[in-house]
């Protein structure tokens, strides 16, 4: 058996002792260089009261700077062990250009994704996301950073690796496909400022109804009203129509427009006891007065003509109605008085004759306009029979039953003598 210095004095132990030297070397070295860089950065990130510093660290850029030592190492450090064939240690150099590609591709994306974060705590990064271009950059960096790795273990070029691709640019249209639709529908949609984080949304088609809550690559994530959420592919929000709500948010109001359908068979001139009530009402005080007179002195210009019901102009209590409604809406304190007010008929049908109130609410709070717009309409139903006006309702059964004399009793007797 050899003694121990005679197999040192081996060439091959050499070769041996002088790999694991290095490998050794290069472990001390990286984790020397990963608690020392961390510890400064984390002692640095302390110290200031940057923002970007913190994010860095956060997402792991260091960690991946850090990892760097050990395969730099490793390929300097082969070429000094004796003994180690010319294909080995090519081999080792190539798979270390590979790690050391990896490492600073991630830490790359690292940064890429630190940067984000810094922007969307900015006022222009809660409007305006910038995740699908920061997601596109990183395709495009990994896609690199495999050319170069390609490149280095085959010993081709990259500008042939590109000629190839370009021969396989039909095959890569259709599997990125998705990828640049949602790059393009991006660009446009933030070039133009239609979609933003907090933008709330309705998508019937897709039913997607809530607040936009991530602008990505590939896909807008709303969620909804219900608390789901509903992923829409980018590219579907260029091609379909959505509906956004932001400018209704931004001017302050909601907009009411709903109509009261007001039964025509109680609509009806105002006689003199009529109007000598509707008078006492505060908010009729500026429209009746000057009504009145104006009507008075257009009978009065008929001279014998106005001895004709047909001839003579005459007050409505639904036109009169109408003008309540106005100044009801004028003076109401929850009533946006700085945007659009209408109170308006419309065309009237088997239904009845619509009364539309347009108008918006002094806020967009969704539980603060509904209690709004239902006092509004319970004040105004309440108030219809002082004009002698009546709500179209289609007759139900119990409209039925009292209509033969058989309200009260139960519905299968009414039926019963109904049909006797």
């Amino acid at each position: 058996m050899p003694s121990l210095s005679e197999l040192i004095d081996l060439p091959w132990m050499h070769t041996l002792l002088g790999v694991l030297a290095v490998l050794v070397l290069a472990w001390l070295a990286g984790e020397l260089c990963r608690r020392l860089l961390l510890r400064l950065v984390l002692g640095l990130a302390r110290r200031t009261a940057w923002h970007w510093d913190d994010a860095l660290l956060q997402h792991g850029v260091f960690r991946w700077l850090a990892r760097l030592v050990p395969p730099l190492a490793l390929s300097y450090g082969i070429a000094l062990v004796p003994g180690v064939p010319d294909a080995a240690e090519a081999a080792v150099a190539k798979a270390m250009l590979a790690l050391v590609v990896l490492c600073v591709v991630m830490a790359l994306n690292a940064a890429l994704s630190a940067a984000e974060d810094v922007y969307r705590q900015t006022p222009a990064g809660q409007q305006r996301s910038i995740k699908g271009a920061v997601q596109l950059t990183k395709l495009g960096l990994c896609l690199v950073g495999a050319l170069v790795v390609i490149a280095a273990v085959t010993g081709k070029q990259v500008g042939l690796l590109l000629s190839g691709l370009g021969a396989m640019s039909a095959v890569l249209m259709l599997i990125f496909k998705d990828t640049i639709l949602g790059f393009v529908a991006g660009v446009q949609l933030s070039s133009n400022d239609l979609l933003r984080v907090g933008d709330w949304i309705e998508m019937p088609q897709l039913h997607a109804d809530g607040d936009v809550i991530d602008i990505a690559l590939h896909t807008i994530k709303v969620r909804n009203w219900d608390k789901t959420v509903t992923s829409i592919p980018s590219w579907r929000l260029m091609s379909e129509p959505y509906k956004n709500w932001r400018g209704m948010q931004e001017t302050g109001g909601r907009r009411i427009k709903r109509a009261l359908t007001i039964d025509a068979a109680s609509v009806h001139f105002l006689d003199e006891a009529q109007l000598a009530r509707l008078a006492r009402l505060r908010l009729l005080a500026d429209y009746l007065p000057p009504k009145t007179r104006d009507v008075a002195q257009w009978n009065h210009a008929l001279g014998e003509d106005a001895a004709v019901p047909g001839n003579r102009r005459r007050l409505t209590n639904l036109g009169t109605f109408r003008a309540y409604v106005q100044a009801y809406l004028d003076g109401h304190p929850h009533i946006h008085h700085g945007l659009f007010c209408l109170v308006r008929q419309l065309a009237s049908g088997p239904q009845g004759i619509p009364l539309e109130l347009y108008c918006f609410t002094n806020t967009v709070a969704w539980a603060e306009y509904e209690g709004i717009q239902a006092d509004i309409f319970d004040h105004l139903f309440a108030l219809l029979p002082e004009f002698g006006l009546a709500l179209y309702q289609q007759p139900s059964g119990q409209d039925v039953r009292a209509a033969l004399g058989l309200a009260g009793e139960a519905p299968s007797r009414a039926v019963a003598r109904a049909g006797a």
